[in-house]
């Protein structure tokens, strides 16, 4: 028997690895949930039993402080990043193009920084490889025409070959690989599924995830030295921790320790947002700040240069009228009130002034012809 036995605080279950018969080690292997996926783990997935948090402990260990140095890199880097980008002008954001062009950086830089960040933490694991570079994964058609017609459940056990015909490509955000299981997990780390609660986006990168599933052990094998796997799984990850769905795949950022098999790291990476956090706000406050200062000059040197009884007004135009002035608008309808007021009809204004009720009828706009297509190039004239 062997156990592995870490610097864990007083009173936490330890847990032993041992290599007995499979009907001794089912009960531990139970205990531990399990992504979506496919395998010799599939069955022990649907009868996953959730046990307390503190129960739920693994063989290695990682703490912030052992990484702090790395992680702090890998924020500054980040940030160096956000800032380094130039905004192009913007007429409708004008001065706060600075502040949407740092958005826009930070919700793509903080998905790199996750992936980074899981990439180093992963390290406490030795028996876990971590892939992140080349990451192409084939979408074949056969895999393809399987999930569209068949469960995903049903398919466990089908591998198919990398190199058959294929329709486009996906690529994960990392592939971590358990040399110890045997065991692949295809990622996909989300800064935050918000913003995928209401669309089909979810559900086509689960296809293509589940798609790359069926066709990765034959990739590995081919691509990354004969690396061998047997059971396939996949998770998008969501990285503002809202709550989990294991059984569509789905798992919060905060869970993160049982995939990697490492306690610690869902600490390691909260930490991590709350400190790239805070250096995303002083960044955005500072912007804020100059754009407000910038307009303030802008108006103070308007009103210290023109007069506030020389600055002429625009005229007004009415949206729910002709197109003309407002002034003219309001002369038309004073006229109008004096035609009310002396009481006057058609009748006894009679035709000299309306013209015959038959001619305005016939006046009317008469139907024309509406053409509907693309858009073509104006004819010459």
């Amino acid at each position: 028997m062997t156990t592995f036995i870490s610097s864990t605080p007083t009173g936490e279950v330890l847990r032993s690895t041992t290599n007995i018969t499979p009907d001794a080690v089912a009960p531990a292997c139970l205990s531990r949930p399990r992504p979506f996926g496919f395998g010799r783990n599939a069955v022990q997935a649907a009868a996953s039993i959730h046990e307390p948090a503190v129960l739920r402990r693994h063989p290695h260990l990682v703490r912030f402080s052992d990484v702090e140095a790395d992680l702090d890199l890998l924020i500054d880097r980040a940030i160096a990043a956000i800032m380094d980008g130039e905004p192009t002008e913007d007429e409708i954001l004008g001065h706060y193009v600075n502040i949407a062009s740092l958005v826009r950086a930070v919700s793509f830089r903080e998905g790199k920084l996750l992936e980074q960040a899981v990439d180093r933490l992963a390290k406490a694991n030795p028996h876990v490889l971590v892939l992140s570079q080349s990451l192409k994964l084939p979408l074949v058609k056969a895999a393809m025409e399987a999930l569209s017609g068949n469960d995903w459940t049903c398919l466990d056990g089908v591998k198919l070959d990398c190199e058959a015909p294929a329709k486009g490509s996906y690529t994960p955000d990392l592939i971590i690989v358990n040399r110890a299981r045997h065991t692949a997990y295809i990622l996909d780390l989300k800064r935050s599924l918000a913003s995928y609660g209401d669309t089909s986006r979810l559900e086509e990168l689960k296809i293509k995830m589940m798609a790359s599933a069926m066709v990765l052990p034959d990739w590995l094998y081919k691509n990354h030295k004969r690396l061998m796997v047997d059971t396939v799984e996949v998770a998008i990850v969501d990285g503002a921790s809202r709550p989990s769905d294991h059984a569509n795949g789905v798992w919060a950022l905060s869970e993160i320790d049982d995939l990697l098999e490492i306690d610690g790291v869902a600490a390691c990476m909260a930490e991590l947002r709350l400190r790239f956090g805070s250096r995303v706000q002083q960044l955005l406050e500072v912007e804020a700040r100059r754009a407000i200062g910038v307009n303030e000059r802008a108006m103070t040197v308007a009103a210290e240069m023109v007069g506030h009884s020389s600055v002429p007004i625009p005229s007004r135009v009415n949206l729910n009228g002709p197109s003309r002035a407002f002034e003219e608008d309001q002369a038309a309808c004073s006229g109008d009130d004096d035609l009310a007021r002396d009481d006057l009809t058609c009748d006894d204004l009679g035709d000299d002034v309306f013209g015959a009720c038959d001619g305005i009828e016939d006046d009317a706009p008469k139907p024309i012809f509406f053409r509907v297509g693309y858009a073509r190039r104006p004819a010459a004239h």
